[in-house]
């Protein structure tokens, strides 16, 4: 026997026994009155803005005072020249400087959002642009992870991501970074 049987046997041997997975009872999980104003606050507290809007329509003129600049900005919600598309590579996007992405839920406990692939149209956006802006409707907030992870179907696409303010990173010095690696900043649009 070869030292490698020798210790997949051995590993065999004593492997301890499967166990359940724990059922998790949502009702003991952490709550809050007001999930509006428990993500707004830590969405800001974490770098993040959270702007209140009536209804979709009330956005249309925003995105389109952006289009008319001089800057790339990418729609995600909606492409009307077809210009994003989820082959562009790194260099395609590089120039991006404001994406507008909707994202299915947001998570009050950490101010992040689940934005599926089929929403970012490229996997690459709401990390390469400069500037993010996420669309979510109020009734899609939910208190914690926990409740989130009920509603996300991984099957569903092949890629899917939470993402809570912009991009920070510090070194041991406390010099702190946004935009070290994605968004320098991040918006979040909450939809009545």
């Amino acid at each position: 026997m070869s030292t490698r049987e020798k210790i997949l046997s051995a590993i065999t041997a004593n492997k301890p026994a499967l166990v359940d997975i724990p059922v998790m009872d949502l009702q003991q999980v952490t709550s809050y009155d007001d999930l509006v104003a428990k993500f707004t606050a830590t969405l800001e507290g974490i770098g993040g803005q959270v702007l209140h809007l009536e209804n979709m329509n009330m956005l249309d003129p925003i995105i389109n005072d952006e289009l008319q600049n001089d800057r790339l900005v990418y729609n995600a919600m909606h492409d009307e020249k077809g210009e994003l598309n989820s082959s562009q590579d790194a260099t395609a996007l590089e120039p991006v400087h404001k994406a507008f992405i909707k994202a299915s839920i947001g998570v009050a406990e950490n101010g992040s959002v689940w934005v599926k692939e089929s929403q970012m149209v490229n996997r690459l956006l709401p990390f390469i642009c400069q500037h993010l802006v996420i669309v979510l409707e109020k009734e899609k907030l939910v208190a914690t992870m926990h409740h989130a992870y009920q509603q996300i179907n991984v099957f569903e696409e092949g890629f899917g991501v939470f993402i809570a303010g912009p991009s920070k990173t510090a070194d041991i010095e406390q010099s702190l970074v946004i935009g070290a690696h994605g968004a320098r900043s991040m918006t979040v649009y909450l939809l009545n």
